[in-house]
């Protein structure tokens, strides 16, 4: 049976020359990288040479780069940590309807401790209202925390003018840019970010590490403690073979992030499209053209559960989602898709496919061929659309 693999925006396979790089600090250059001896120094090196490789994707210093152990880390670091460090100035965060639970979660757990919580929404497309943002504002606000772009249905979000305004207010502004790394061109100090989030597993390297930008100035508390690791940021002995294989992967998606966005806009628009012309009662949600990451596809088809559909493509090899992996074990429909407007019944019919560089046309005409038969199969069995063909008979 062949396999196809369209989930790029849950993880992405590792690159060979990745894995490659990281095998060396598992069997051979393995020391601890504060260890002052020669293996120590080796290790080190290898870190900071880590460090400036993510650095220099995202338009920073080296010195404003700490490692963490993923997203959701890094997330945590920089909205506790700053609002720990802020509370004396204000306690009031915003932050958007349609960010990843690491983000929301974690201003949940601050509403609960003392802290003032405004949740800004969206358009039907999914994107975020910068004069929304503004009329948000507080004397107390401290923190505005959006992400680049939406994980499950691809919104890229104008950071660039929430950017300006958090600096023209003086507010901390901390972007998640998990799913944007490495598919559109980011510069901090341009788009006035002052604290970024980024994950190695997005972008062809491996899981298990991930990044905080801080900009040189920004106050944050640290969550762990208990060693002088990253500049007593963020204490523990460093995952070294993971850092070095971060630094490669971003140094790797710099150089081909141009011809991975062309080739998968191509297929994007192609599976988009052949599901909206095959098939009835589709949905595309987010928006179309410019404003959508190169790989995302999401449609909402009605008169299906999204979770049948992912089984009955699994059966045929075709790995996709209904959105994101974190959430994966809810049976509550999308929160981003609420947000946005959709009915429940609709949110619950909705299918994520993610593209990677892999990925070909003949695979996605494969998809094309198999899902509208899925969809019959199982709207046939469906009682609501079978409601829906005796009225359109009877007119």
């Amino acid at each position: 049976m062949r396999r196809i693999y369209l989930d790029h925006s849950a993880t992405t396979p590792v690159d060979l020359e990745v894995a490659t790089l990281m095998m060396t600090y598992y069997t051979e250059k393995y020391g601890n990288p504060s260890s002052v001896h020669g293996f120590g120094r080796e290790a080190k090196q290898a870190l900071e040479e880590a460090r400036r490789q993510v650095a220099e994707l995202i338009g920073a210093t080296p010195q404003e780069i700490v490692f963490t152990s993923g997203g959701t880390e890094a997330d945590n670091l920089a909205i506790l940590g700053t609002a720990e460090a802020m509370r004396k100035k204000g306690k009031h965060l915003i932050t958007s309807a349609i960010e990843h639970h690491a983000v929301l979660e974690t201003f949940e757990y601050l509403e609960k401790n003392g802290f003032e919580l405004t949740v800004i929404p969206v358009d039907a497309e999914g994107i975020v209202s910068v004069e929304d943002v503004r009329k948000a504002v507080r004397p107390d606000t401290i923190l505005i925390s959006v992400m680049h772009a939406n994980n499950e249905v691809g919104a890229i979000q104008p950071i660039v003018e929430i950017g300006n305004l958090a600096k023209e207010l003086g507010i901390t502004f901390h972007v998640d840019a998990v799913q944007s790394l490495g598919k559109i061109p980011i510069n901090v100090k341009e788009m006035n970010i002052d604290l970024l989030t980024v994950s190695s597993h997005k972008i062809y390297g491996p899981k298990g590490v991930g990044a905080l930008y801080i900009r040189k100035g920004v106050r944050i508390v640290p969550l762990a403690h208990g060693g002088s690791q990253e500049k007593r940021r963020r204490s523990g002995t460093e995952n070294t073979p993971g850092i070095i294989g971060f630094g490669k992967a971003c140094e790797l998606i710099g150089k081909r992030m141009a011809e991975d966005s062309k080739l998968q806009t191509k297929l994007r628009d192609r599976l988009m499209n052949g599901i909206v012309e095959r098939i009835e009662y589709v949905k595309v949600n987010g928006p179309i053209g410019e404003k959508r990451l190169s790989n995302n596809v999401n449609v909402s088809i009605r008169f299906v559960e999204g979770e049948s559909l992912l089984l009955s493509l699994d059966m045929l090899g075709i790995a996709a989602s209904s959105g994101s992996a974190c959430t994966s074990g809810s049976l509550d429909p999308s929160h981003v898709l609420l947000a946005m407007g959709l009915v429940h019944e609709i949110a619950h019919g909705s299918l994520r496919f993610s593209l990677g560089r892999q990925n070909t046309e003949e695979e996605i005409d494969y998809v094309l061929e198999q899902l509208p038969k899925i969809v019959e199969r199982l709207r046939m069995m469906s009682p609501l659309y079978d409601q829906v063909i005796h009225a359109n008979q009877a007119q």
